[in-house]
């Protein structure tokens, strides 16, 4: 008994060509789903907010780091602020600005100097009254505290 499949063969001179979509006929989302509320109205529609000028992000904090920045170690040539000593700049809102900073070494040679010239270029930023300067040893200062430029800069990177 042979199993043989037989396949019928029609020549058609054209296809039908199938319906084409149109936009009309589809049901838009909006008519399907219920609209849920936009979260992110209120978000942007609300006008941008100043940062406090002796906040980080504000004029008068930024103006007091561009001015540790200028403030170079005598024996490294990287500024205090991206070697890592300074730990922290708290400005109140009438203009009192308190830097917290360590130094390399307990031993270092300008431990003396240091914090008086940190004291009075802080001072002299407008819209400083008075600038304080808190030497700290806790914790101690590390190689990791620096900055990826100062690190850059000194050949660790």
């Amino acid at each position: 008994m042979s199993d043989e499949r037989r396949i019928e063969i029609e020549q058609v001179d054209a296809a039908e060509k199938p319906p084409r979509a149109r936009v009309e006929d589809a049901e838009a989302p909006r008519d399907i789903f219920e609209r849920k509320r936009d979260y992110l109205e209120g978000f942007l529609a609300q006008a941008p907010v100043a940062d406090p000028a002796g906040q980080p992000g504000g004029d008068l904090y930024e103006a007091v780091i561009g001015s540790l920045k200028e403030i170079y170690d005598p024996e490294i040539p990287v500024n205090i602020y991206d070697l890592g000593l300074i730990y922290g700049v708290d400005i109140t809102d009438d203009g009192h600005a308190v830097v917290t900073m360590t130094l390399t070494t307990p031993h270092c040679p300008v431990a003396e100097s240091m914090p008086g010239e940190v004291e009075l270029r802080v001072g002299s930023v407008p819209g400083v009254g008075s600038a304080e300067v808190n030497l700290v040893w806790d914790p101690p200062w590390d190689p990791q505290k620096m900055s990826d430029e100062a690190k850059l800069e000194l050949g660790m990177l």
